[in-house]
């Protein structure tokens, strides 16, 4: 049976992208070796890194200026580097919009370091929306924000002007739309989502924005060190970075984020227009701020789950049990998940209102 796979990351990639990724572990290049034997200062995996810098720049066009880096540590390491490259020693501060879990985590691992100020949050109602109107104190060192919380399904469809350097961890919706990236000082986001496996994490930094904190850094954290070594400072995580170069390489074949923004709006626009019409569910998250990537809704009577729940793991779909802190359901769409995986839970969900009468 096929699967409908909903799962918020580790999740779906494109079927071609998991041939070619499985194919190379195997043979990889026609070398007769896996891709995970090699070295990785060989030029066959230089050429692959390579790729998947330009395919960055490529598709998102980042402007002269920044480098693009592959990382260890998952978007959680970042929340410490961040203040660590770009908090001043002496009075440092630093202004966090704090719209889900991991913002929240980013905005506690800033406090080891100096003053991690709260510009708005979005807790008192366990992040369902976004916050607006807020402003960021001129003295900040940087702003930072989350584009798409995955667990509340929540969205920034907009992003503020700022007189700081701004700062954005974009890790559940990178390569979901198009973005400035001339707008943005620093980007950040896991593999995870909508690159490849867990392992990687990517980078898109402002060069003139490093060695101005007056900390010593050590060199694994230094930004500086990883952009000198062209993300070789260490045995880099081939697999993931790899199996995002094809990831990438599929995008770019498809025109890119513009196309994939198409593709996800008709996603999105297909499930939350079901979501409010049907009347056994409701959403959680505040219309205005749904997320593309992640919508999250629940029964509005729980004695039926027990009956959806079996419908829609009879009908192939997996993932979409509700984070914890939300609970029902979560459907993620991230961008290899097709409308026609969309149109089955759809499916699903209108049969469901048909048995409960």
């Amino acid at each position: 049976m096929m699967k409908h796979n909903y799962s918020a990351g580790p999740c779906i990639l494109p079927q071609e992208v998991f041939k070619q990724a499985s194919d190379a572990l195997l043979n990889f290049d026609n070398l007769d070796l896996s891709l995970i034997e090699i070295s990785h200062r060989s030029k066959n995996f230089v050429a692959v890194m390579d790729n998947a810098v330009q395919l960055v720049k490529d598709i998102l066009g980042v402007p002269a200026g920044y480098s693009v880096l592959f990382l260890q540590g998952g978007a959680s390491l970042q929340f410490c580097m961040i203040p660590f490259n770009m908090m001043k020693l002496k009075d440092g501060k630093a202004s966090y919009l704090v719209t889900g879990t991991w913002a929240s985590n980013a905005q506690k691992e800033a406090a080891l370091f100096g003053e991690s100020h709260i510009v708005a949050s979005s807790k008192d109602k366990n992040f369902s929306y976004i916050p607006k109107g807020y402003a960021v104190p001129e003295d900040s060192n940087y702003f930072h924000c989350t584009s798409n919380n995955t667990i509340f399904g929540t969205q920034m469809k907009a992003f503020p002007e700022v007189s700081v350097p701004m700062i954005c961890d974009m890790s559940s919706d990178i390569f979901s739309r198009r973005i400035d990236v001339s707008q943005f000082d620093m980007i950040y986001a896991g593999a995870q989502k909508n690159m490849g496996p867990a392992g990687a994490t990517l980078v898109i930094i402002k060069d003139e924005l490093l060695g101005k904190s007056g900390r010593a850094i050590p060199s694994m954290l230094d930004y500086r060190t990883h952009i000198d070594k062209e993300s070789m400072y260490n045995t880099p995580p081939v697999f993931s970075v790899y199996t995002s170069m094809l990831t990438l390489e599929w995008l770019k074949k498809n025109r890119g984020v513009s196309w994939m923004e198409g593709v996800n709006n008709q996603k999105a626009e297909l499930l939350y227009s079901e979501i409010d019409r049907n009347p056994l569910f409701h959403g959680t998250a505040a219309t205005e701020d749904r997320s593309n990537m992640n919508a999250c809704f629940l029964l509005n009577d729980e004695s039926g789950k027990d009956v959806f729940d079996a419908m829609w793991k009879e009908a192939g779909i997996v993932g979409i049990n509700g984070h914890r802190s939300v609970g029902g359901y979560r459907a993620s769409m991230y961008n290899a998940l097709t409308v026609d995986s969309v149109q089955a839970l759809v499916d699903v969900m209108r049969e469901f209102e048909r048995k409960q009468g």
